[in-house]
């Protein structure tokens, strides 16, 4: 789009010397075709300032969709963030998942042997409730001296042990039993916890991307618009130019004979002791222009041509184009009573201080600064305040 904002700008300068150059063909081409001209003009202005805002809104809807491309990568980052995330959380559970299927082998292992256990325990049970198997008195009491007492005993306390074993062991497999199911039961919580976690970050994110490749679309939607606008005005601009251009030669056409510098007062004084600084038509006069105030008058003529002071005075002010900005190369002359001339544009300066006479050369003209061809910027100011340069020549 450089290329096209290049060449809209030199098409603009094109048609303000197209403006410049019809403007100074005279004061007696108006009646002829000044009128259309101006028309066209105003229309080529019109489309000017409709081109400018048609860029204002490209280059913020440019920002704005590197705004949300900005967003987009920042969010691309989170998400691969994210699955780095997933990715350790994966392997957690794989670990969980293995540490759980082989609980479960433990818990199956337990189980069998506690069933076993209670099988046991059981037919010891039932046994003794057949058995009917003596206590200790009776043992003592049966006894055929010391040593069968000894015998007898040992063998009772042995079964006892063996039923208390029995006991015990059914207890402690029923405990690690409980255990490893409450065990198991949490591992599988936690297992569901994260799936449900990453499962709701990876939804959140997915619809926040959604949104900002949608209004992405959007915005590039509408500057595809815009720039379709920017293309069409531009082309607009082209034809108007063209037009102006026909209009130029044939007005030249028209208008040989006609004599280019407009007679009487600009060769000689006014009634206010100015003469023109320079001989040349009017091409822009004082007074409001593209939104601004226009603070004197343009004077169009050829570059190089002496200008001249409009009355006695001195060197008020010089700057040079670097100095002035937009006025290029500059100089004021102060007149007296608060009364002072400025010429703006200059080529170049050919007196810098001191005093000056009326008619004293004091720059040529030129196109310095902001000017789109050759002229010269003048202006009258009283007490500093810029007045119309007409009142005075």
């Amino acid at each position: 789009m450089s290329t096209q904002s290049n060449t809209g700008r030199t098409d603009r300068r094109r048609g303000m010397l197209a403006a410049l150059a019809f403007a100074c063909l005279g004061l007696g081409l108006i009646g002829v075709s000044g009128s259309s001209a101006q028309d066209l003009q105003s229309e080529l202005d019109s489309k000017e300032g409709t081109l400018a805002e048609e860029k204002d809104k490209k280059g913020v809807l440019s920002s704005e969709i590197e705004e949300y491309t900005a967003d987009i990568d920042q969010l691309l980052g989170e998400v691969a963030t994210l699955r780095n995330r997933e990715a350790i959380v994966q392997e957690r559970l794989d670990r969980t998942q293995a540490k759980l299927h082989r609980e479960v082998d433990h818990l199956n292992v337990l189980r069998d042997r506690l069933q076993k256990s209670m099988h046991i325990l059981s037919a010891r049970l039932v046994e003794i409730y057949k058995s009917d198997e003596p206590d200790a008195i009776t043992v003592i009491l049966q006894s055929d001296g010391f040593d069968d007492l000894l015998e007898r005993y040992r063998y009772l306390d042995s079964i006892q042990a063996q039923d208390a074993a029995i006991v015990d062991r059914v207890h402690t497999l029923r405990d690690e039993t409980k255990d490893l199911v409450d065990t198991v039961r949490a591992a599988r919580d936690e297992i569901a916890a994260r799936e449900a976690e990453l499962e709701r970050t990876r939804i959140q994110l997915e619809a926040r991307e959604a949104d900002l490749e949608v209004a992405r679309a959007a915005k590039a939607d509408a500057l595809d618009s815009v720039e379709n606008n920017i293309e069409r005005l531009e082309g607009d601009i082209s034809a108007l130019q063209d037009d102006i251009a026909a209009q130029l030669q044939a007005a030249q056409a028209a208008s040989t004979s006609t004599p280019t510098l407009p007679a009487g007062p600009i060769q000689g004084e006014s009634s206010s002791g100015f003469i023109w600084p320079v001989s040349g038509p009017v091409v822009s006069p004082f007074g409001p222009r593209w939104g601004r105030m226009h603070e004197g008058i343009d004077i169009a003529a050829p570059a190089g041509t002496p200008i001249r002071a409009v009355a006695n005075g001195s060197i008020a002010l010089v700057q040079s184009e670097a100095a002035s900005g937009g006025y290029g190369n500059f100089t004021c002359v102060d007149h007296g009573g608060g009364v002072a001339s400025c010429y703006a544009h200059q080529s170049s300066q050919a007196i810098t201080s001191g005093s000056v006479q009326q008619g004293t050369v004091i720059g040529y003209v030129g196109c310095t600064g902001s000017c789109y061809g050759d002229h010269l910027h003048f202006e009258v100011r009283v007490n500093g305040a810029a007045v119309d340069p007409m009142g005075y020549l």
